[in-house]
């Protein structure tokens, strides 16, 4: 099962990775002001992260598919590496869907 870790990044602000159960990172949050921001971010991303209509399929401007994750209110979560094709994109969503939902923090600030 995968796992959240929680860094600093700058001074004084937070982000986490979702990562897999291999230690492969799979979403990848905002920059937050306070831990606690970055706590509410990862509450958000275990309830939204099962629920397919919660991620906007997008492809970059050099053609390269990702994904966001958005709470139910259009925000953005966390948003996926570049793939090197769709398939590889869908399935990124799957071990989002698989690993989102784990209540495994890891707070290495």
């Amino acid at each position: 099962m995968g796992y959240y870790d929680i860094k600093l990044s700058g001074s004084s602000r937070y982000h986490f990775t979702l990562k897999a159960g291999n230690h492969e990172t799979i979403l990848s949050s905002e920059i937050y002001e306070s831990k606690q921001g970055a706590l509410s971010g990862i509450l958000s991303c275990q309830t939204n992260s099962p629920l397919d209509e919660r991620y906007d399929r997008q492809t970059a401007r050099d053609g390269s598919p990702y994904f966001n994750l958005k709470a139910g209110n259009g925000q953005v979560i966390g948003t996926s590496e570049m793939y090197s094709s769709t398939a590889a994109r869908d399935n990124g969503i799957e071990s989002v869907k698989t690993n989102g939902p784990s209540t495994d923090v890891r707070d290495n600030t």
